[in-house]
């Protein structure tokens, strides 16, 4: 069975990471689809976000990166995933996540939302958060795999902490 693991991933975190990892070993397959969504302004282009995922689970076995737009659980049928993946970071993000589950359901009952909670050392990780670093200068290498932290320093036009 694979389950869809849906976002923005702008940029992938090690917390996405641990995510992606973790829901492998337990279904054996999972597409990571990145959402192309025309109301936010994304730091990295799509082609970029796709790009970065595939280098991050080379790994990996049973990983498929792929892009969409519109309904989260249309896309889900497409892909053949009856699972769609949230990850939790803190009680904050349980609200808005149960609204969009019961939103999935409403339009496809056969479709379930499984909510997996971060692991503790990634729980304060956001992509937000990342971008925030990376843009005073400071090091997220700890926070993001290691391309795209280098992408990270590009786009902010810093130079690289020595390693």
């Amino acid at each position: 069975m694979k389950v869809l693991y849906p976002g923005s991933f702008d940029p992938l975190t090690l917390g996405h990471l641990d995510l992606i990892e973790r829901s492998v070993r337990l279904f054996g397959g999972v597409v990571v689809a990145v959402l192309q969504n025309p109301g936010k302004t994304p730091s990295f282009p799509l082609g970029q976000r796709l790009e970065q995922i595939h280098l991050a689970t080379l790994h990996l076995k049973g990983v498929e990166v792929s892009s969409f737009d519109g309904l989260t659980v249309e896309f889900a049928r497409r892909s053949g995933a009856l699972v769609i993946l949230r990850g939790l970071r803190a009680l904050s993000d349980f609200e808005f996540e149960l609204q969009i589950a019961h939103t999935n359901h409403s339009l496809d009952p056969a479709v379930e939302t499984l909510f997996m909670a971060t692991s503790v050392h990634h729980s304060f990780l956001s992509s937000s958060v990342v971008k925030e670093v990376a843009r005073f200068g400071g090091d997220v290498r700890h926070m993001v795999p290691a391309g795209v932290a280098e992408d990270l320093t590009r786009l902010f036009n810093q130079t690289a902490p020595p390693t």
